[in-house]
């Protein structure tokens, strides 16, 4: 069984980045694909990347290709999501998820273990 937390959000004017990172720790990290999902205010949890055990294989949403970048690192059981080009509707509530699947998946129901989050605001 896997725990993750979240850290590295924040406050950023629009155009500015921000490095997210979703530490876990329990279970085997390797044998885990990770997401990245967001939930702004009033809506709901939204798919924003995701990345296969061994990063070599990733998917994004329409809405931060080229913008955001997934990674991880297996020896520090750690998952990152590089942030630039920000704009005001990337605000959100970002969680790191994490299921033990082959597949690159955007539906959040398949992810099992999910981090408590981190706020990340971009003024205008």
């Amino acid at each position: 069984q896997v725990q993750l937390v979240e850290s590295g959000g924040g406050l950023v004017q629009a155009g500015g980045s921000l490095r997210l990172s979703c530490a876990a720790s329990g279970g085997t990290f390797s044998n885990y694909a990770m997401g990245w999902f967001r939930q702004a205010p009033g809506r709901g949890r939204e798919f924003v990347a995701a990345i296969n055990w061994s990063g070599g294989s990733t998917k994004y949403a329409d809405s931060v290709k080229g913008r955001f970048t997934i990674s991880r690192d297996n020896a520090k059981k750690t998952s990152y999501l590089q942030m630039i080009s920000l704009k005001p509707e990337d605000t959100a509530v970002y969680y790191c998820a994490a299921d033990r699947t082959p597949l690159l998946v955007a539906a959040s129901t398949t992810y099992g273990y999910w981090g408590q989050g981190t706020q990340v605001t971009v003024s205008a």
